[in-house]
């Protein structure tokens, strides 16, 4: 095992892990995207999240896939702020899209996530409500392998039709494979001179780095600044003008599929370019009608404000 980078939180005993509560095959997979995307520093904040998210979430069995969709809620409460955003997985859940919880999910959290995933509660069967989705099926799956000159197999099938667009990334050979991690390039890593600045403000520990004399990245989150500190704010997800507009990340992830191409015509709101940052989809919309050019490609991992695309 001396070749595998085992995380330091795998080989501890952490008494709030119980109380959360956190199942460990759920742990490092969800502590390693954090690293990957710069926000591993929040995480005591939201293992404490996650017990109130499995709590109002009506007490499903903590294992995969629940744990996860009690991670991504909790990360999204800390990130976003308490129930501002709703996960897909957990909204749907408290909805009755997976079934029956054990206890009734709140109403109050029942209500807000009817509001922000447009869809209303539901008793049906999963075998009712997947046999009514157009989306799902071998049917599906199938053209979907056709459009990419993919072979139609029943292993291939089985990827796409479970996994959507991260499975045709995968059989195409453009998936990131994040599953090992090995300890020379934890160790590079570590060592590795990014001219981060590392401080510790009422306990709570940042790694700032600076981008010229107006921005920083303060663990993982870019600010533009200036000399004063109360002329910092945060970056828009975009920046327009008369002539066009960049387009920003608004969160760090990876580049999961563009919804448009490159040189398209796009309408000022519609959806161009979708990020993936623990295990959820983030669309970002065109802020201004124009030619878009994109700067990124798929697969990339950006960090918040990382340009995406320019639209002249």
């Amino acid at each position: 095992m001396a070749k595998y980078f085992l995380p330091p939180e795998a080989t501890s005993v952490n008494p709030i892990i119980p109380f959360s509560p956190l199942p460990g095959g759920a742990l490092t997979a969800n502590t390693q995207m954090m690293r990957d995307n710069g926000t591993f520093d929040r995480f005591p904040e939201v293992v404490k999240a996650m017990g109130e998210c499995v709590k109002l979430g009506g007490f499903g069995t903590s294992v995969t896939p629940v744990s996860q969709f009690y991670f991504q809620q909790a990360y999204s409460n800390v990130m976003a702020g308490p129930w501002k955003k709703i996960t897909p997985g957990y909204g749907k859940m408290v909805l009755g899209y997976f079934g029956k919880t054990p206890v009734e999910p709140d109403p109050k959290v029942v209500k807000i996530a009817s509001e922000q995933l447009g869809l209303e509660p539901t008793k049906k069967t999963v075998l009712e409500l997947n046999d009514a989705d157009p989306k799902k099926g071998l049917k599906v799956a199938e053209q979907k392998l056709k459009e990419n000159n993919l072979p139609i197999t029943d292993e291939n099938k089985f990827i796409v039709a479970t996994c959507a667009d991260k499975g045709i990334l995968f059989l195409k050979g453009q998936s990131k494979i994040n599953g090992i991690r090995w300890a020379a390039d934890a160790k590079k890593a570590a060592s590795a001179d990014t001219g981060a600045v590392k401080v510790t403000v009422n306990g709570q520990a940042y790694e700032v780095i600076f981008d010229g004399d107006n921005a920083a990245t303060v663990n993982g989150k870019r600010y533009d600044i200036s000399t004063s500190a109360s002329d910092a704010k945060a970056p828009a997800a975009t920046a327009a003008s008369g002539n066009g507009a960049t387009v920003k990340a608004p969160v760090p992830g990876a580049v999961l599929r563009f919804s448009v191409k490159d040189g398209d015509r796009v309408s000022e709101g519609q959806e161009i370019v979708v990020l993936e940052a623990m295990k959820m989809e983030t669309p970002v919309s065109a802020p201004a009608a124009g030619v878009i050019h994109f700067t990124v490609k798929q697969g990339d991992q950006v960090q918040t404000g990382h340009t995406l695309a320019e639209i002249k």
